[in-house]
């Protein structure tokens, strides 16, 4: 009998969709740290390498319950091309201004932003396609499949960004990442995607937001995943932006090695996501699922916390590598909740505005580099991470499955 793997294989369509989100993911997360790196090479601020970094995650929390509802109305496939060819395009103007030497930090931040702003429609478009073209009987392999492949992306995008920046500079980074994203582009035209789409009315936006807020009320689990995924991006992954002066300043390692302590988190991933999607960790119960999203959160943000507390560098390496594998059960089952709880009708809508809880991302980064002016990198990882578990405590509690007083039998004898 086949793996569910090797079925989803199989298909054509799943196929290209899970590659082009490979190859699309590697290059946004290698740009992010090119960004970083660049930022603190010209100003050595980590507030200033914050707020690049927030320029590509900050659209994501400004247009994402926006791209969610535009994604319902338009062809989805043809929103994913625009993704990439977008972003390419900017990452050749800045590949040329860094050519011809007239490169500024304002260009790479502006370029973050347009490109940021792109990649607000990856939850609501292509993540949602790949759920729906494996079917509701392999969603969660899938959907692990896919996360599995997010984290590799993440470990390998800043790997070769750290690489790409030290050895190929800004001009050889962003020509390779522009080169991926046209390639991806031309792939995603040959994808047979047959969507039911209704009439595109902008004014209506607002009030169909309105309205998948109203369902998710009504679904305690989706109500959880709206407020640990603020929560975890916020306060946890905050720490993506204060990589570059960790490495550099706290732990005193070369860019390259900087590309290695952004890699081990996803490492982690990786590896906790394997176990997901080979089926060697079954999440099949609605509850085994809700543990696993919540308890990965919250062992992601602990180990970021020992982390910042590591007396060298490769213990630092290890505890992001622990908190990697939280950080698999939290971002598998977030899409997997969403899809198995939500009905198509809804789900671009409520997975936009879980793209809108994951752009709470870069306020974090903000607020982490402010800090960090102040206490140090270290100091801004712990207290952003504490607050991060604390927070994640009381949401699981307050909203905890409740058994209907109606379904309890009749008290023992």
């Amino acid at each position: 009998m086949d793996s569910p793997i090797r079925e989803l294989l199989r298909q054509p369509d799943f196929l290209r969709l899970w590659l082009v989100g490979a190859f699309a993911n590697a290059t946004r997360w290698l740009e992010l740290l090119v960004s970083g790196l660049f930022a603190w090479e010209v100003t050595h601020s980590a507030l200033a390498v914050a707020v690049v970094v927030a320029a590509r995650q900050l659209p994501q929390l400004l247009f994402g319950a926006f791209a969610g509802a535009v994604s319902e109305a338009i062809n989805r496939k043809l929103i994913v091309m625009a993704a990439l060819i977008v972003p390419a395009v900017v990452s050749t103007l800045l590949a040329s201004f860094a050519i011809t030497g007239t490169l500024q930090l304002w260009h790479v931040m502006l370029g973050n932003l347009v490109s940021g702003t792109m990649w607000a429609t990856e939850m609501s478009t292509r993540r949602r396609m790949v759920g729906e073209v494996a079917g509701p009987e392999r969603i969660v392999p899938a959907i692990a499949l896919d996360a599995v492949t997010s984290a590799a992306t993440r470990l390998v995008g800043p790997l070769l960004g750290g690489a790409a920046f030290e050895w190929l500079h800004m001009s050889g980074a962003y020509t390779f990442t522009a080169l991926i994203q046209f390639a991806g582009a031309f792939a995603m035209a040959g994808l047979v995607h047959r969507q039911i789409t209704r009439r595109l009315d902008l004014l209506r936006i607002p009030a169909e937001i309105a309205e998948g807020l109203a369902f998710a009320r009504t679904r305690p689990t989706i109500l959880l995943v709206f407020g640990i995924t603020v929560v975890t991006n916020a306060f946890g992954f905050a720490y993506s932006g204060l990589l570059a002066p960790l490495g550099l300043a706290s732990f005193k390692v070369s860019p390259a090695l900087v590309g290695v302590l952004a890699a081990g988190e996803p490492l982690g991933a990786l590896l906790g996501g394997g176990l997901i999607a080979t089926g060697l960790l079954r999440l099949d119960s609605p509850a085994g699922r809700r543990l696993a999203f919540t308890g990965g959160a919250l062992l992601f943000m602990a180990s970021l916390m020992a982390m910042a507390a590591s007396p060298s560098f490769w213990l630092a390496f290890a505890a992001l590598v622990i908190g990697g594998v939280g950080s698999a059960g939290f971002a598998n089952m977030q899409s997997t909740l969403m899809l198995t709880e939500a009905p198509p009708e809804v789900r671009s809508r409520l997975m936009g505005i879980v793209t809108v809880c994951i752009g709470t991302a870069p306020l974090g980064v903000l607020a982490a580099g402010a800090i960090s002016d102040g206490i140090g990198p270290r100091g801004a990882v712990l207290a952003m991470a504490a607050a991060g578990v604390a927070t994640t405590a009381v949401l699981a509690w307050l909203l905890r499955p409740r058994t209907p007083a109606s379904t309890l039998g009749p008290p023992p004898v």
